[in-house]
């Protein structure tokens, strides 16, 4: 049903069939559409419960992610200290200090020198203890650290002439004649 002021526009010809037409259903989906109405105050506690819910889940997530990195960090480690180890031979037992506590290897006497100079590192395997050689140390140390016990490659002692002693309590004077 159209209203009597459109049928007399349509009758005089001052508008056309399908224009009338076009604003019929403009008004009515102005009378009956939808308007967005006000959230309620139990609307808005019931979103942020969800957004802070999604944001722990999203935490969690990306915690657990970073944790299986982690293992398939060491995990890639242990199997290049496994697939480099070097066999250990000999009857000399080297000993060193890891955790507070003393640790030995069974080495021979070419292997203890490699240790001593550095060619050599003592890695962590489970619960024992395998030689590495250094070709493979910065590999492992990169995806874990606490893997290399011994590595005596960074430990060098700096040893200067006696010339270069410097410690005040024992000053010998410029003067003195033997």
């Amino acid at each position: 049903m159209r209203n009597p002021l459109q049928e007399q526009l349509l009758k005089a010809g001052l508008v056309k069939k399908g224009k009338v037409a076009e604003i019929a259903r403009e008004q009515t989906k102005a009378r009956h559409g939808k308007q967005p109405t006000a959230k309620t105050e139990s609307q808005r506690e019931v979103e942020r419960v969800r957004q802070e819910k999604a944001e722990r889940d999203r935490a969690l997530a990306q915690a657990r992610n970073e944790e299986a990195r982690e293992r398939e960090r060491r995990s890639q480690a242990r199997q290049l200290i496994v697939d480099n180890q070097v066999k250990s031979t000999g009857e000399r037992a080297y000993r060193f200090d890891v955790d507070g506590g003393i640790r030995s290897v069974v080495v021979d006497d070419a292997q203890a020198r490699q240790l001593a100079s550095g060619a050599l590192v003592i890695a962590r395997l489970d619960s024992s203890f395998v030689l590495l050689p250094r070709a493979v140390v910065a590999r492992v140390r990169e995806r874990d650290p606490q893997a290399i016990v011994l590595d005596h490659a960074g430990d060098t002692p700096v040893q200067g002439a006696d010339d270069d002693y410097d410690d005040p309590k024992y000053a010998v004077p410029d003067d003195l004649v033997w």
